[in-house]
């Protein structure tokens, strides 16, 4: 394959009828998710720690008296946070840059419709796995005394999970398609333990130093747990400037993955 047909741009080749570029893209999308199911350590990134740290830091104030509410009320948003972070980034970045090792993004592109689908279907399976998380933080958090606030809005919390989830997958496909796949692994994992300690979800912005705060708060990380507490009555505030933080980087990230990403 020349260089040319190995950096070939998405869309490219014969299109592919709807019924068969749909039928293609759902059966990906079954089987990233029994992939998914089988990667032991993408479970625990994904689903136990995120969970974990919502029952563990639930337990007492990490706030130092700062912030009102039971301590679930602003550990839920952040467990949110580091969820789309995991399902998001770290292991959509992991498994694409094992897959792109492996030559299988390329065979993949090499096929009609065979790239846009895989796309499709990767953010379609990040997308359940999402719906999962959600579901079980909310259910955790309400078992140990949360409800939502009365300022609460899901359409900012739908918001701020579309824009989270597109701002991270982005990353973590600019990471996969750049990067090797060890480089991939060891900078994702990094990048979640840097989001849990200055992402605003294990302590509150204003418990970290005047500066480190103040650039943790223009990443998407913290703008993101901003975007949730808000959006689920935990925090009283205006959520127009973490919502541009998130459409900002939502649009970088994503269009830098899409210019950067290389097949092999």
């Amino acid at each position: 394959m020349s260089a040319a047909q190995g950096t070939r741009p998405l869309g490219t080749g014969a299109p592919a009828r709807p019924a068969s570029w749909i039928a293609k893209a759902l059966a990906l999308t079954l089987n990233e998710l029994r992939l998914a199911m089988r990667r032991g350590e993408s479970l625990l990134i994904t689903f136990v720690i995120p969970a974990g740290v919502l029952l563990v830091f639930s337990g007492f104030d990490m706030s130092g008296g700062t912030t009102g509410g039971k301590p679930v009320d602003r550990m839920l948003p952040g467990s949110m946070s580091l969820a789309v972070i995991a399902a998001a980034m770290v292991s959509l970045a992991i498994a694409t840059g094992f897959e792109r090792s492996y030559g299988v993004i390329k065979r993949l592109g090499g096929s009609p419709a065979g790239t846009s689908a895989l796309v499709a279907s990767k953010t379609a399976a990040v997308v359940v796995v999402e719906a999962v998380q959600m579901v079980l933080l909310v259910l955790i958090g309400g078992a140990l005394g949360w409800s939502a606030g009365p300022g609460a809005s899901v359409l900012l919390v739908a918001a701020g999970l579309v824009l989270g989830t597109v701002a991270f997958a982005g990353f973590g496909l600019l990471m996969a398609g750049t990067l090797r796949a060890e480089a991939t692994l060891a900078l994702a994992n990094l990048l979640f333990l840097l989001a849990l300690v200055l992402g605003g979800i294990v302590l509150p912005l204003d418990r970290l130093p005047a500066s480190v705060a103040a650039a943790s708060s223009v990443l998407p990380p913290a703008a993101l747990t901003h975007v949730l507490s808000i959006g689920l009555g935990g925090a009283i505030g205006d959520a127009t400037e973490p919502i541009v933080v998130l459409a900002f980087w939502a649009v970088v990230l994503a269009g830098l993955a899409a210019r950067k990403f290389r097949w092999d």
